[in-house]
């Protein structure tokens, strides 16, 4: 790399990164081929986590493509203020199609379609709030989040996030919402073991508790992921744990947002973590996954019985007051709908849950082969496990970090906090590149061993 390119890296402000520190060696990425990409170095990897749980059907897939092209020759855009375009409606239609079967009711969910995942969650907090207010509740503005979640990056979703690494710096954020610890089984905050339910799921039944606390006359909407894979590490909650806020949220009035950036389009072996657990939100914020990367998209789902309160005279001024300009782009939705056929016409969903059941069976073997791999855990194509720190001197540096050298030098991205390693590879990987996968982290924690 040149000086002068280096000298622009400085320049250039890339995601929670310190930008001094990356231009020591940069990682530049020129080309990708099936589930891998190349460095301009022209060294290949294997992608173990989809770009960052985005590229479902990996790279170079021509269909989408050629969808993506079409419609460039066709319409690249339309003013957003004065209608919609034919890719919209029909993704919509299939978005329609494909939601929790709890939400549509009788005429169907309703679609708002978006540009990015930070994008999907502050809509579906606004929605939320302005539904209770058009439905006659207008003190219900209070939201509940959790602890070491994520839900991106605009003030609102910022707000609602649980990290206070990504937080702190930009407080004082939006008034109104709270936090409740979260269902992180493998560190209990409430220092219990679930025993299949002998711990009480105190973490959900506290949200009930921070509810009646608050007024369930103030509280609007409690956002929470089905699962995740972020700095807080991997967040499995027990099987019980959405019904149960489920249950709360019906008998306080107050709205379920499932926050399924990550979780949506197969990540889990269902389309939706809803579908996982087998309860349906009120509102469901969906992307990443939606296009495949190969396009900004992304969606909320909205209950029928949600929707029916935005809908009258225009003079009433029940519409949803809220938009941006690429929302519903009709290159963006041409890429949707041809990410979407190719996860039916292909099984992806059911594929990723065989892939699941392989991954899961190779990292339990790593927890017994290495004591100091631990809580295995996920679903699906979200899968990983933790790193007892303590196995190395206090002075080494985090386990994680390490981890993620060694891998980016054998080949592999992954996804590393401190001390947790995770995978959400590609939905179209193969059983041999499943193994590859496992074979390069059995590799690394070889390496690792003390």
């Amino acid at each position: 790399m040149s000086a002068d390119e280096r000298a622009v890296l400085d320049h250039l402000v890339l995601d929670f990164r310190q930008m001094a520190a990356f231009t020591e060696e940069p990682w530049v990425f020129v080309r990708g081929e099936g589930v891998r990409l190349q460095d301009r170095e022209g060294h290949w990897y294997l992608d173990g986590l989809s770009g960052v749980f985005v590229a479902g059907l990996g790279y170079d897939n021509e269909r989408i493509i050629q969808a993506a092209t079409d419609q460039l020759r066709s319409l690249h855009f339309a003013p957003p203020l004065h209608g919609t375009t034919p890719p919209a409606i029909e993704l919509a239609t299939r978005l329609r199609e494909i939601a929790p079967a709890a939400m549509r009711g009788e005429q169907g969910a309703a679609v708002k379609l978006l540009s990015g995942g930070s994008e999907a969650t502050e809509t579906a907090l606004k929605l939320a709030r302005q539904y209770h207010k058009q439905a006659g509740h207008p003190r219900k503005y209070k939201l509940i989040a959790r602890y070491g979640g994520y839900h991106g990056g605009t003030m609102g979703a910022l707000s609602a996030s649980g990290g206070w690494e990504r937080r702190s710096v930009f407080e004082p954020l939006v008034a109104g919402v709270l936090h409740t610890h979260p269902p992180f089984c493998q560190r209990c905050p409430f220092d219990k073991t679930y025993d299949n339910g002998a711990c009480g799921i105190t973490c959900a039944r506290l949200i009930e508790r921070t509810i009646e606390a608050e007024d369930p006359e103030t509280v609007a909407a409690a956002i929470m992921e089905p699962m995740s894979m972020s700095s807080a590490g991997i967040i499995v909650p027990p099987p019980e744990y959405f019904s149960i806020l489920r249950a709360a949220c019906d008998k306080h009035n107050v709205l379920l947002i499932f926050d399924e950036i990550i979780t949506g389009f197969g990540r889990l072996g269902a389309w939706f973590g809803a579908d996982y657990y087998g309860v349906a939100p009120d509102l469901l914020a969906c992307g990443k996954g939606m296009s495949g990367g190969y396009a900004p998209l992304a969606a909320v789902l909205i209950a029928d019985r949600v929707w029916q309160a935005f809908l009258g005279d225009p003079d009433s001024r029940r519409e949803f007051h809220h938009g941006h300009t690429f929302a519903g782009n009709p290159v963006a939705c041409a890429v949707g709908l041809a990410t979407l056929a190719e996860y039916q016409e292909r099984d992806l969903i059911a594929h990723a849950a065989l892939l699941g059941t392989q991954l899961r069976a190779r990292l339990d073997a790593f927890a017994e082969t290495y004591p100091f791999v631990r809580g295995v855990r996920g679903a699906g194509l979200l899968q990983g496990f933790d790193l007892a720190a303590d196995t190395w001197p206090e002075e080494a540096a985090p386990p994680g970090k390490r981890f993620a050298a060694v891998a980016r030098e054998r080949g592999l991205i992954a996804r590393c906090g401190d001390d947790f390693v995770g995978f959400a590879p590609p939905l179209v990987m193969q059983t041999a590149e499943i193994d590859e996968l496992c074979d390069i982290t059995a590799a690394c924690l070889q390496e690792m061993s003390p």
